[in-house]
């Protein structure tokens, strides 16, 4: 919704200075301070946005003139999707068209072998096409359990430990993000690889080579 916002210029700029697979999953309906909503090419439905609060979404008919434009790009989403998928494409060419289903399947295969970026749009600061992106991370970005276990060092650095995704093995995680809150204190934002950890338990903080006691546990909304 920026000023000189350009949906399609950013898919071009992801294709030649990223070199990414960029296949789009959306449309933006309209641009700049006239974005209204998106056009769904998945399940070729159109979100409008009424407020700036992300509570009056409604799914409508794609408006009509979008509609050629949105059978264009939905063409090329089946094909990037029967690409990545031999038994997706011999359906793709045996009836013409894929189901939602199939199509949210293969994209979550093309995503999590890293051979397709599915690309969203929308506005965060007003709350357009936010619900829409998280159903896509839901659906297209991988649990710890479809990618391989991440392979950390021992503290000494002379060897590799590998990880597994298990509750019942010991505990390793990345802090990835400290911030202070005025309301808080310091909260440290962490990703869990394996293990599990309580309050008051006691780690290694490999970086400073100590242990620290873990205080409270607090959950982000």
């Amino acid at each position: 919704d920026i000023v000189g916002a350009d949906f399609f210029n950013v898919i071009k700029m992801m294709k030649d200075r990223l070199g990414a697979n960029a296949v789009r999953i959306q449309l933006p309906i309209g641009a700049e301070a006239d974005f209204a909503g998106l056009v769904d090419l998945v399940n070729m439905k159109a979100e409008m946005y009424y407020d700036n609060d992300g509570v009056d979404v409604r799914t409508e008919e794609i408006p009509e003139h979008l509609r050629d434009q949105a059978e264009e790009y939905r063409m090329l989403l089946l094909d990037a999707v029967a690409d990545a998928d031999d038994e997706l494409m011999e359906k793709y060419l045996e009836e013409g068209d894929l189901s939602a289903e199939d199509i949210i399947a293969g994209i979550r295969k093309a995503t999590i072998a890293n051979t397709m970026v599915p690309v969203c749009c929308g506005t965060s600061y007003r709350n357009k096409g936010i619900q829409p992106l998280l159903n896509a991370i839901v659906d297209f970005l991988p649990s710890p359990l479809d990618v391989p276990a991440p392979v950390g060092t021992s503290k000494d650095g002379e060897r590799e430990i590998q990880t597994t995704c298990s509750d019942s093995e010991p505990f390793a995680a990345l802090a990835f993000k400290i911030v202070a809150d005025p309301f808080v204190g310091k909260l440290t934002f962490f990703r869990v690889y394996s293990g599990v950890l309580e309050k008051g338990t006691t780690v290694l903080n490999c970086t400073k080579g100590k242990t620290e006691r873990m205080g409270r546990i607090l959950q982000m909304h």
